[in-house]
Protein backbone atom coordinates (compact mmCIF):
# COMPACT_ATOMS: atom_id res chain seq x y z
CA UNK A 1 0.00 0.00 0.00
CA UNK A 2 1.43 3.59 -0.74
CA UNK A 3 1.79 5.84 2.28
CA UNK A 4 -0.33 8.89 2.92
CA UNK A 5 2.68 10.93 2.40
CA UNK A 6 6.02 10.92 0.83
CA UNK A 7 8.31 13.72 1.37
CA UNK A 8 11.70 13.07 -0.70
CA UNK A 9 14.98 14.96 -0.41
CA UNK A 10 12.90 18.07 0.60
CA UNK A 11 14.94 21.33 0.46
CA UNK A 12 13.32 24.83 1.76
CA UNK A 13 15.22 27.77 1.24
CA UNK A 14 14.83 31.26 1.63
CA UNK A 15 16.74 34.19 0.47
CA UNK A 16 17.09 37.24 2.81
CA UNK A 17 19.34 40.29 3.67
CA UNK A 18 22.10 38.04 5.10
CA UNK A 19 22.11 35.39 2.35
CA UNK A 20 20.77 31.67 1.79
CA UNK A 21 19.32 30.01 4.79
CA UNK A 22 18.67 26.25 4.52
CA UNK A 23 15.73 25.85 6.36
CA UNK A 24 15.02 22.65 5.94
CA UNK A 25 17.91 20.34 4.26
CA UNK A 26 17.49 17.00 2.47
CA UNK A 27 14.55 15.41 4.57
CA UNK A 28 12.93 12.06 3.58
CA UNK A 29 10.19 10.15 5.62
CA UNK A 30 7.30 8.44 5.19
CA UNK A 31 3.60 8.23 6.53
CA UNK A 32 1.48 5.35 6.42
CA UNK A 33 -2.81 5.36 7.11
CA UNK A 34 -3.98 6.50 10.39
CA UNK A 35 -0.17 6.63 11.74
CA UNK A 36 0.64 9.45 14.29
CA UNK A 37 4.42 10.55 14.09
CA UNK A 38 6.31 13.09 15.96
CA UNK A 39 8.34 16.02 14.76
CA UNK A 40 11.18 16.93 17.72
CA UNK A 41 13.89 19.52 17.99
CA UNK A 42 14.92 22.95 19.63
CA UNK A 43 13.36 26.10 18.46
CA UNK A 44 15.06 26.95 15.11
CA UNK A 45 15.78 23.07 13.97
CA UNK A 46 12.92 23.40 10.93
CA UNK A 47 9.98 21.45 12.55
CA UNK A 48 7.90 24.30 11.82
CA UNK A 49 8.74 25.48 7.87
CA UNK A 50 8.92 21.82 7.11
CA UNK A 51 5.17 21.43 8.45
CA UNK A 52 4.62 24.34 5.93
CA UNK A 53 6.44 23.52 3.29
CA UNK A 54 4.74 20.07 3.33
CA UNK A 55 1.36 21.73 3.51
CA UNK A 56 2.51 24.37 0.67
CA UNK A 57 1.91 27.08 2.79
CA UNK A 58 5.20 28.81 2.98
CA UNK A 59 5.26 32.36 1.57
CA UNK A 60 5.62 32.60 -2.99
CA UNK A 61 8.55 35.06 -2.68
CA UNK A 62 12.42 34.77 -1.50
CA UNK A 63 12.13 30.97 -1.32
CA UNK A 64 13.53 27.84 -2.98
CA UNK A 65 11.90 24.41 -2.73
CA UNK A 66 12.98 21.58 -4.30
CA UNK A 67 12.32 17.80 -3.11
CA UNK A 68 8.37 16.22 -3.26
CA UNK A 69 5.85 16.32 -1.20
CA UNK A 70 3.18 13.61 -2.00
CA UNK A 71 0.12 13.60 -0.24
CA UNK A 72 -1.99 11.05 -1.20
CA UNK A 73 -0.30 10.62 -4.89
CA UNK A 74 -0.63 14.42 -5.32
CA UNK A 75 2.46 16.49 -5.37
CA UNK A 76 2.53 19.60 -3.09
CA UNK A 77 5.81 21.19 -4.38
CA UNK A 78 5.43 23.38 -7.83
CA UNK A 79 1.57 23.35 -7.56
CA UNK A 80 -0.51 26.38 -8.01
CA UNK A 81 -2.61 27.82 -4.75
CA UNK A 82 -5.70 26.71 -6.69
CA UNK A 83 -4.28 23.00 -6.88
CA UNK A 84 -3.30 23.08 -3.41
CA UNK A 85 -6.93 24.47 -2.11
CA UNK A 86 -8.60 21.40 -3.79
CA UNK A 87 -5.94 19.54 -0.96
CA UNK A 88 -6.64 21.62 1.52
CA UNK A 89 -9.71 21.01 4.24
CA UNK A 90 -10.42 17.49 2.43
CA UNK A 91 -7.00 15.81 2.42
CA UNK A 92 -4.92 18.01 4.72
CA UNK A 93 -5.38 20.17 7.67
CA UNK A 94 -3.16 21.57 10.09
CA UNK A 95 -3.76 23.12 13.53
CA UNK A 96 -0.91 25.95 14.28
CA UNK A 97 0.42 26.89 17.35
CA UNK A 98 -1.86 30.30 18.62
CA UNK A 99 -5.24 29.55 17.78
CA UNK A 100 -5.96 33.37 17.78
CA UNK A 101 -3.61 33.75 14.69
CA UNK A 102 -6.26 31.21 12.73
CA UNK A 103 -9.75 32.44 14.14
CA UNK A 104 -10.65 36.12 13.14
CA UNK A 105 -11.33 37.86 16.22
CA UNK A 106 -14.21 39.79 14.83
CA UNK A 107 -16.69 37.09 13.35
CA UNK A 108 -18.20 34.56 15.88
CA UNK A 109 -16.80 31.11 16.10
CA UNK A 110 -19.77 29.40 14.79
CA UNK A 111 -19.64 31.58 11.26
CA UNK A 112 -16.08 30.53 11.14
CA UNK A 113 -16.45 27.14 11.03
CA UNK A 114 -20.17 27.71 9.09
CA UNK A 115 -17.58 29.00 6.64
CA UNK A 116 -15.85 26.32 5.73
CA UNK A 117 -18.41 23.73 5.42
CA UNK A 118 -20.10 26.02 2.92
CA UNK A 119 -17.60 26.99 0.90
CA UNK A 120 -15.66 23.87 0.94
CA UNK A 121 -18.60 21.50 0.85
CA UNK A 122 -21.15 23.10 -0.61
CA UNK A 123 -23.56 22.85 2.32
CA UNK A 124 -26.58 25.21 2.94
CA UNK A 125 -26.96 27.37 5.36
CA UNK A 126 -28.85 25.33 8.07
CA UNK A 127 -26.93 22.46 7.21
CA UNK A 128 -23.61 24.34 8.03
CA UNK A 129 -24.95 25.69 11.10
CA UNK A 130 -26.29 21.76 12.65
CA UNK A 131 -22.60 20.25 10.80
CA UNK A 132 -20.50 23.84 13.22
CA UNK A 133 -22.69 22.94 16.02
CA UNK A 134 -21.93 18.85 16.35
CA UNK A 135 -17.79 19.45 15.84
CA UNK A 136 -18.18 21.80 18.62
CA UNK A 137 -19.72 18.64 20.33
CA UNK A 138 -17.37 16.38 18.91
CA UNK A 139 -14.25 18.34 19.94
CA UNK A 140 -15.96 18.35 23.80
CA UNK A 141 -17.15 22.10 24.14
CA UNK A 142 -19.40 22.40 26.36
CA UNK A 143 -22.67 24.02 25.69
CA UNK A 144 -21.95 24.32 21.96
CA UNK A 145 -24.94 25.89 20.78
CA UNK A 146 -24.07 28.66 23.22
CA UNK A 147 -20.19 28.72 21.91
CA UNK A 148 -21.69 28.83 18.04
CA UNK A 149 -22.24 32.56 18.85
CA UNK A 150 -19.53 33.34 20.77
CA UNK A 151 -16.69 35.49 19.62
CA UNK A 152 -12.79 33.73 20.01
CA UNK A 153 -11.98 36.62 22.87
CA UNK A 154 -14.58 35.13 24.88
CA UNK A 155 -13.57 31.68 25.18
CA UNK A 156 -10.39 30.16 27.34
CA UNK A 157 -7.39 29.24 25.71
CA UNK A 158 -8.16 25.26 25.55
CA UNK A 159 -11.98 26.31 24.04
CA UNK A 160 -10.37 28.69 21.37
CA UNK A 161 -8.09 25.55 20.64
CA UNK A 162 -10.45 23.11 20.52
CA UNK A 163 -12.45 25.03 18.00
CA UNK A 164 -9.69 25.28 15.53
CA UNK A 165 -9.25 21.59 15.89
CA UNK A 166 -12.94 21.45 15.26
CA UNK A 167 -12.26 23.77 12.19
CA UNK A 168 -9.84 21.33 10.88
CA UNK A 169 -11.54 18.54 10.82
CA UNK A 170 -14.24 20.13 9.42
CA UNK A 171 -14.04 18.63 5.76
CA UNK A 172 -12.92 15.08 7.49
CA UNK A 173 -9.40 15.18 6.10
CA UNK A 174 -6.98 12.34 5.84
CA UNK A 175 -3.64 14.12 7.03
CA UNK A 176 -3.69 16.59 10.30
CA UNK A 177 -0.53 18.55 10.88
CA UNK A 178 -0.37 19.73 14.18
CA UNK A 179 2.21 22.29 15.14
CA UNK A 180 2.62 22.89 18.88
CA UNK A 181 -0.61 23.22 19.75
CA UNK A 182 -0.45 22.64 23.42
CA UNK A 183 2.22 25.64 23.80
CA UNK A 184 1.03 27.90 25.99
CA UNK A 185 -1.47 25.29 27.40
CA UNK A 186 -1.39 24.14 31.33
CA UNK A 187 -0.81 20.91 31.99
CA UNK A 188 -4.05 19.93 32.38
CA UNK A 189 -5.34 21.64 29.39
CA UNK A 190 -2.70 20.08 27.46
CA UNK A 191 -3.59 16.29 28.17
CA UNK A 192 -7.05 17.21 27.11
CA UNK A 193 -5.98 18.47 24.10
CA UNK A 194 -3.80 15.19 23.44
CA UNK A 195 -6.38 13.17 24.25
CA UNK A 196 -8.88 14.51 21.88
CA UNK A 197 -6.44 14.17 18.95
CA UNK A 198 -6.17 10.54 19.98
CA UNK A 199 -9.80 10.27 20.52
CA UNK A 200 -10.32 11.64 16.62
CA UNK A 201 -7.75 9.62 14.77
CA UNK A 202 -9.14 6.42 16.41
CA UNK A 203 -12.90 7.50 15.37
CA UNK A 204 -11.50 7.59 11.81
CA UNK A 205 -8.57 7.01 9.48
CA UNK A 206 -6.93 10.07 9.97
CA UNK A 207 -3.18 10.29 10.02
CA UNK A 208 -1.70 12.86 12.33
CA UNK A 209 1.92 14.58 12.33
CA UNK A 210 2.88 16.19 15.78
CA UNK A 211 4.99 19.13 15.47
CA UNK A 212 6.10 19.84 19.03
CA UNK A 213 10.03 20.68 21.10
CA UNK A 214 8.45 19.17 24.28
CA UNK A 215 9.62 14.97 24.32
CA UNK A 216 7.23 14.69 26.77
CA UNK A 217 3.80 14.93 24.44
CA UNK A 218 5.46 12.94 21.68
CA UNK A 219 6.45 10.19 24.70
CA UNK A 220 3.25 7.80 24.96
CA UNK A 221 1.28 9.92 22.07
CA UNK A 222 3.26 8.36 18.94
CA UNK A 223 4.39 5.71 16.96
CA UNK A 224 7.37 6.80 15.62
CA UNK A 225 9.51 10.22 16.09
CA UNK A 226 11.83 12.34 14.09
CA UNK A 227 14.05 14.09 15.46
CA UNK A 228 15.47 17.53 13.68
CA UNK A 229 18.56 19.19 13.84
CA UNK A 230 19.70 22.39 11.65
CA UNK A 231 16.97 22.00 9.08
CA UNK A 232 17.76 18.25 8.86
CA UNK A 233 16.83 14.99 10.17
CA UNK A 234 19.27 13.21 12.78
CA UNK A 235 17.43 10.53 13.79
CA UNK A 236 14.35 8.60 12.97
CA UNK A 237 12.70 5.36 14.72
CA UNK A 238 10.07 3.96 16.47
CA UNK A 239 9.40 5.76 19.11
CA UNK A 240 10.11 3.59 22.01
CA UNK A 241 13.68 2.59 20.43
CA UNK A 242 14.49 6.02 20.01
CA UNK A 243 13.61 6.65 23.89
CA UNK A 244 15.26 3.65 25.24
CA UNK A 245 18.53 3.39 22.82
CA UNK A 246 18.63 6.90 21.52
CA UNK A 247 21.98 6.73 18.98
CA UNK A 248 22.48 10.28 18.19
CA UNK A 249 24.05 12.37 20.66
CA UNK A 250 21.83 15.26 20.41
CA UNK A 251 18.83 12.79 21.06
CA UNK A 252 20.23 11.86 23.83
CA UNK A 253 21.05 15.32 25.00
CA UNK A 254 16.88 16.24 24.46
CA UNK A 255 15.87 13.63 26.21
CA UNK A 256 18.04 14.10 29.40
CA UNK A 257 16.90 17.97 29.40
CA UNK A 258 13.74 16.92 29.67
CA UNK A 259 11.96 17.46 32.96
CA UNK A 260 10.46 14.20 34.51
CA UNK A 261 7.96 12.92 36.80
CA UNK A 262 10.36 10.52 38.87
CA UNK A 263 12.53 13.78 39.50
CA UNK A 264 12.76 15.24 43.38
CA UNK A 265 11.29 18.98 43.25
CA UNK A 266 14.07 20.98 42.14
CA UNK A 267 16.18 19.38 40.43
CA UNK A 268 18.18 20.53 38.19
CA UNK A 269 17.95 20.08 34.76
CA UNK A 270 20.89 19.20 32.64
CA UNK A 271 21.35 21.27 29.27
CA UNK A 272 23.15 21.18 26.36
CA UNK A 273 26.24 23.19 26.14
CA UNK A 274 26.70 25.52 23.61
CA UNK A 275 24.17 27.68 21.16
CA UNK A 276 21.76 26.68 18.33
CA UNK A 277 24.05 26.82 14.90
CA UNK A 278 24.10 29.79 12.86
CA UNK A 279 21.98 28.57 9.48
CA UNK A 280 23.32 30.78 7.36
CA UNK A 281 27.70 29.48 8.47
CA UNK A 282 27.00 25.61 8.40
CA UNK A 283 30.69 24.12 9.13
CA UNK A 284 30.92 21.31 6.63
CA UNK A 285 30.70 19.03 9.39
CA UNK A 286 28.25 17.68 11.86
CA UNK A 287 25.98 20.49 12.50
CA UNK A 288 25.84 19.62 16.53
CA UNK A 289 29.79 18.64 16.54
CA UNK A 290 30.44 21.75 18.44
CA UNK A 291 27.85 21.11 21.46
CA UNK A 292 28.79 17.36 21.06
CA UNK A 293 30.81 15.92 23.73
CA UNK A 294 31.32 12.84 21.34
CA UNK A 295 33.09 14.68 18.02
CA UNK A 296 35.59 14.07 16.63
CA UNK A 297 37.66 15.67 13.45
CA UNK A 298 35.87 13.44 10.97
CA UNK A 299 32.38 14.75 12.71
CA UNK A 300 34.08 18.52 12.49
CA UNK A 301 35.24 18.33 8.58
CA UNK A 302 32.43 15.39 7.19
CA UNK A 303 28.58 15.80 7.30
CA UNK A 304 27.12 12.09 8.53
CA UNK A 305 24.19 11.08 6.35
CA UNK A 306 21.11 9.53 8.01
CA UNK A 307 21.74 5.69 7.68
CA UNK A 308 19.73 3.07 8.65
CA UNK A 309 21.03 0.84 11.99
CA UNK A 310 20.74 -2.74 13.25
CA UNK A 311 16.86 -1.81 14.41
CA UNK A 312 14.58 -2.34 12.02
CA UNK A 313 13.30 1.44 10.71
CA UNK A 314 16.17 3.34 12.95
CA UNK A 315 17.95 5.37 11.43
CA UNK A 316 20.61 7.94 12.53
CA UNK A 317 23.05 10.52 11.05
CA UNK A 318 26.47 9.86 13.46
CA UNK A 319 30.24 9.44 12.96
CA UNK A 320 30.06 8.13 16.56
CA UNK A 321 26.69 6.92 17.47
CA UNK A 322 25.71 6.30 21.24
CA UNK A 323 25.86 2.44 22.58
CA UNK A 324 22.14 0.98 22.36
CA UNK A 325 20.71 0.72 25.40
CA UNK A 326 21.82 3.84 27.11
CA UNK A 327 19.05 4.26 29.86
CA UNK A 328 17.72 7.78 29.50
CA UNK A 329 14.04 6.53 28.19
CA UNK A 330 11.82 9.46 29.99
CA UNK A 331 9.44 8.61 31.89
CA UNK A 332 5.76 9.97 31.44
CA UNK A 333 2.40 9.39 32.01
CA UNK A 334 -0.41 9.48 29.56
CA UNK A 335 -2.17 11.79 31.61
CA UNK A 336 0.48 13.90 32.46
Amino acid sequence: MSPLLKVTNLRTTFTTARGTLPAVDGVNFELGENEIIGIVGESGSGKTVLSRTIMGLNPRSNINITGSVLIDGKEVVGSSESDLRKLWGSTVSMVFQDPMTSLNPMMRIGKQIDETLRVRLGMKKADAKAAAIELLRKVGIPSPEERYEAYPNQLSGGMRQRVVIAMALACSPRLLLADEPTTGLDVTIQAQILNLLDTVRADGQLSIILVTHDLGVVATRTQRIIVMYAGRVVEIGATADVFHSPRMPYTKALIESTPKISNPSHTVLPTIPGRPPDLYSLADGCAFAPRCSYATDRCRNERPELEASVEDGHSFACWNPLEINQNVSLRTSKGQ
